[in-house]
C-alpha cells in the first residue's frame, strides 16, 4: 500500500523526492578541457572555510557566500566530481560536472544532490553549488548559450 501511494503521489508531483539540482550550460568559444581546468581550479581555490563569508549589512545572517568547502573527490577527461559542505549545518552535498565539446561550445552538465536520504527542500542550495562554481571560474552570463 505504501508503495502504491508513493506510485501514485510520484505521478500527481514530479518535482523531486530529494533536494537536488541539475542544470545544462553552453559555454561559447570554449573548448572543454578549459573550461574542466578552471572549474577544478575553483573546486581547489574554495577549499576550506576561509571564504565562507562574514555577516554584513546585505547579509545580517549566515549563510553568506558559501564560497568555500569545496572538496574535490577526482577528476577524469569528462567529469569532475566533488563535494560541497554548507557552512553552517555542515551538510554534504554531491557535486559533478560533465563536458561534451560540440562546435565551438562546451556542454557543461552540473548535478549536486544532498547526501542526506532526508533532504527534500534545500532553498536553492544545491542551485548554488553549481553556480558558484561557474561565477568564480569567470564563466558569465554572456558566455551562456
Amino acid at each position: 500500500l505504501v508503495l502504491l501511494a508513493g506510485g501514485v503521489t510520484a505521478g500527481l508531483m514530479p518535482y523531486p523526492w530529494h533536494a537536488s539540482c541539475q542544470v545544462d550550460w553552453f559555454i561559447n568559444d570554449q573548448k572543454c578541457s578549459a573550461v574542466k581546468e578552471k572549474l577544478v581550479n575553483q573546486i581547489n581555490a574554495w577549499q576550506g572555510d576561509s571564504g565562507c563569508g562574514q555577516v554584513s549589512d546585505t547579509c545580517p545572517s549566515m549563510p553568506c557566500g558559501q564560497k568555500c568547502l569545496y572538496e574535490l573527490v577526482s577528476q577524469s577527461d569528462q567529469e569532475i566530481v566533488a563535494t560541497h559542505k554548507t557552512p553552517v549545518a555542515r551538510y554534504i552535498d554531491d557535486v559533478t560536472f560533465t563536458f561534451e565539446q560540440t562546435d565551438s561550445k562546451c556542454k557543461v552538465q552540473g548535478y549536486s544532490t544532498s547526501q542526506l536520504w532526508y533532504a527534500v527542500l534545500d532553498f536553492g542550495t544545491n542551485y548554488c553549488n553549481l553556480r558558484n562554481l561557474l561565477d568564480g571560474a569567470g564563466f558569465t552570463e554572456e558566455q551562456f548559450v
